[in-house]
This record gives C-alpha cells, sequence and structure tokens, in this order.
C-alpha cells in the first residue's frame, strides 16, 4: 500500500493522492446548518467535479437537507452523490456526537463505472429497479436504507442471489428523532423511504472489515436439535446446560465481563477445521426455557450448524476492530492505492461502549494513516462475514476504496520501461 494521506491538527479533513485517483473527506459542525455547510465545502475546496461523493448529514438538520444537498450538489458537482441522514456522522478521526455536522467525501475514480439505483419501500418494485443493473460490471456495491420501510434483510439476501461473493457495505439510515428524520440522498434529491444502491464496476476494488466486536467463550459446538429460532440441544445435551458449563468454567474476570452481553455465534461455514471471529455471525442470546433446556437466539438456526457462544464488551469491541485493520496493510495488493474509507458502524458504539470519544474512527486514522473517511451511526448495520452479506448490529463496518489492482501486463509493461532496466552493472 503506498497511498499517501494528510491530516489537519483538528483531524478535521484529509486527503489521498495517488496515480489512479484521489479521495478528500471532511467533518464540519455548526450551531447553524449554513454554517456547517460553508465550513465544510471550505475544507474540501479543490475537491470539485470528483466522480463520487459519500454525504452524511446529522439529523439535527433535518429541516435543511434540502439546502444542505443543494449547496454541496451545485458546488462539488460531483458525477454522482449518495448517502443519508445520520444521528451521529463521522469524519475523518472524529465522531461527532458532542453537536451536529456534516461530513463528505468525495472520491476521483479513473477507470471506475458507477451506477446509482433508487429503490422503493416495496421489496417487488425494489426488486424490479434491480434489473437497470443488468449486464452491468458490479464489482462491489454500497447500500443506504431507510430501516422504517424497507425489510433490509430481504433486500441484501435479494442482491447476494443476484451477485453472489459480491462486497456489500453500508448501513441503515439514522435519526435523533427516530422516522420523521432519516432520510436517504441521491444527488440533491432528499427521499424519506426506500433505499440507494450504488454499484461500482472498472478500476475500483472494495475491500471490507465487518468488526462484531465479540469474544468467543468456551469452544464451538454443533447444533443437534433445533426449531427456528430455538437451540434446543448442543452436542446431544440441554442447550442451557452447555451454557451453564461454558459460563462456569471461565476465570472469575472474565465470566464477570460474560455476564453483560452473552451472544451466540453462528458458524458461515461449519465446514471449517478451525474457528475465529471473523467465521461466526454474532446475534443476540434472548433467553432460555428452564424446563426443556432450549435456549431462543435472534436468529433462524438448524440441525449440523456450528455454534460458539460468545460476549461483547468495550474491551472485546475494541480488540476486534484494532486486530482486523492491522491486517489491511498487508492484504492491499501491491501498486494498489487507498483511496478513502467508509465507516457504518453501531449507534451503540461511541461514547457510551467505549467511554471516549472518536473511538472506531481513530482506530481508522491510526491503523491507516488517516485516510479520507466518512461515515455515520447506523441503525444497522450491512457488510460480509466469511464472504456471505448479513445486517448487523453492535458492529463497525469498513469499506476501503482502492484503486484496481495492477494485472501481469501492467507489471510487464513497467519491467519493459527504459527507467526500469537491470543489469549487472
Amino acid at each position: 500500500m503506498t497511498s499517501r494521506h494528510d491530516t489537519d491538527t483538528s483531524g478535521r479533513a484529509a486527503r489521498s493522492a495517488a496515480g489512479g485517483g484521489s479521495g478528500v473527506a471532511a467533518i464540519e459542525g455548526g450551531e447553524t446548518w449554513d454554517v456547517a455547510v460553508d465550513s465544510v465545502l471550505t475544507a474540501l475546496a479543490g475537491s470539485e467535479d470528483a466522480d463520487l461523493a459519500i454525504v452524511f448529514v446529522d439529523s439535527r438538520f433535518s429541516e435543511h437537507y434540502v439546502d444542505i444537498l443543494a449547496r454541496l450538489d451545485e458546488t462539488l458537482r460531483p458525477g454522482q452523490l449518495i448517502g443519508c441522514s445520520g444521528q451521529t456522522v463521522v469524519g475523518p478521526g472524529r465522531e461527532a456526537e458532542d453537536m451536529p455536522a456534516i461530513t463528505v467525501m468525495a472520491l476521483e475514480l479513473p477507470g471506475a463505472t458507477l451506477t446509482p439505483v433508487v429503490l422503493p419501500e416495496d421489496y417487488t418494485r425494489a426488486v424490479n429497479a434491480l434489473g437497470a443493473l443488468a449486464g452491468a460490471d458490479v464489482s462491489a456495491l454500497v447500500l443506504f436504507a431507510d430501516p422504517y420501510s424497507v425489510n433490509a434483510d430481504q433486500l441484501i439476501a435479494s442482491l447476494e442471489e443476484r451477485w453472489p461473493g459480491v462486497p456489500l457495505i453500508g448501513g441503515l439510515a439514522s435519526s435523533h428523532n427516530g422516522c420523521p428524520g432519516t432520510a436517504l440522498f441521491h444527488g440533491a434529491r432528499v427521499r424519506p423511504a426506500g433505499s440507494v444502491l450504488l454499484a461500482l464496476g472498472g478500476a475500483i476494488e472494495v475491500r471490507t472489515v465487518v468488526a462484531q466486536g465479540a469474544q468467543p467463550i468456551g469452544h464451538p459446538w454443533t447444533i443437534t436439535s433445533a426449531e427456528r429460532n430455538y437451540v434446543q440441544t448442543i452436542g446431544n445435551r440441554p442447550a442451557i446446560e452447555v451454557l451453564r458449563e461454558t459460563i462456569t468454567a471461565l476465570d472469575a474476570d472474565t465470566r464477570e465481563r460474560a455476564s453483560r452481553n452473552l451472544l451466540v455465534g453462528l458458524a458461515i461455514d461449519e465446514y471449517r477445521d478451525e474457528f475465529g471471529r471473523g467465521d461466526y455471525l454474532i446475534r443476540n442470546l434472548l433467553g432460555y426455557d428452564q424446563a426443556s433446556g432450549a435456549i431462543a437466539v435472534s436468529a433462524n438456526v438448524r440441525v449440523g450448524q456450528t455454534l460458539q457462544f460468545q460476549f461483547r464488551d468495550a474491551v472485546a469491541a475494541d480488540e476486534d476492530l484494532r486486530a482486523q485493520l492491522a491486517d489491511v496493510p498487508a492484504a492491499i495488493g501491491n501498486g494498489q492505492e487507498l483511496l478513502g474509507v467508509l465507516l457504518c458502524t453501531c449507534n451503540g458504539r461511541g461514547r457510551d461502549l467505549f467511554g471516549v470519544a472518536d473511538h472506531d474512527a481513530a482506530a481508522i486514522a491510526e491503523a491507516l494513516g488517516a485516510p479520507p473517511t466518512a461515515g455515520l451511526f447506523c441503525n444497522g448495520e450491512i457488510g460480509p462475514i466469511a464472504g456471505k452479506t448479513f445486517m448487523h448490529g453492535f458492529t463497525a463496518g469498513v469499506g476501503l476504496f482502492l484503486t484496481a489492482a495492477p494485472s501481469a501486463a501492467d507489471f510487464d509493461a513497467d519491467a519493459a520501461s527504459p527507467g526500469n532496466t537491470h543489469g549487472d552493472g
């Protein structure tokens, strides 16, 4: 990874520069919407006519969404603009929990194809609207949806079926005011319902990090009896018995931590020899039935599925995110450039979980060299686990916008150029 990132001392703006594209992001707040939008436009000076602008606006500016988008669209003149509302918006190294703010990331993506599709709230009509992407080059998808009008799980399943294995990252819009304040952005248009989908192709790659923030306890088990969302037996023993045994075996400190937020991890692929954090879909443990010994979880389960108990707290969430971000530089191909980062993090994280401000945004800045970053606190996060996309909660979903990996032909051309001769001398 050879991208260069520069950030000002306040952490409000960041730029990247690369031969195959560039990115800039800024976050600015203010007592009024016009002060905030003027400030963010000042910070973005020089980024006009970008191929893509991703925009998030604090819902406390909800009465002026139309004004804000009009100013951004008129001044920045991006090829495409997408985004949504947030109860907190995120920028380079900063999560603006303390005041209303606007965040924008503008990306120059030469050679990329960008195809936005506005999806209505009705599922059948939304599926029909996906026909606009027939024949399109789709290497990644970004989705923002309204949580009050869209069955996001159903929509995600449809996208998975059409584009299996294609990275899908995004989240559900949020608001301080609940339903009345949520909105989706497409160009200068504000949409109170439905979804906005962006298909990316061509000379662009999107990689994802999905940190569910859970720590496994005990060891993996096989579900031997189940019905709908009830796990009846694990390893041919009552599920509640296995859970109690798992908790009892923990040391006192871990037992105390686990007691606050017990979860289950459901393996995406039960045929693996070993399981780690990234192999499980994390779901809530809802309760248990003392008489039958069954436990209830927030997902349908099946016989033969691998299950491991988990817990979540600030320490586990911090460790999970930082461990996954630490692997990113080595995973980016030689000659690729990191242009920008999309962060969709849960509205249950932030200062309430970690006790400090800017946790997830700061972790990205520290691990990846302060890249241009934009995002929001979501009502639900969308991202892949073990190659399959799900809706998550209490999760940090990260989308990394990269220049396309150089082909073998590119390397051959470089080797043959006059500046790359080799000899004994």
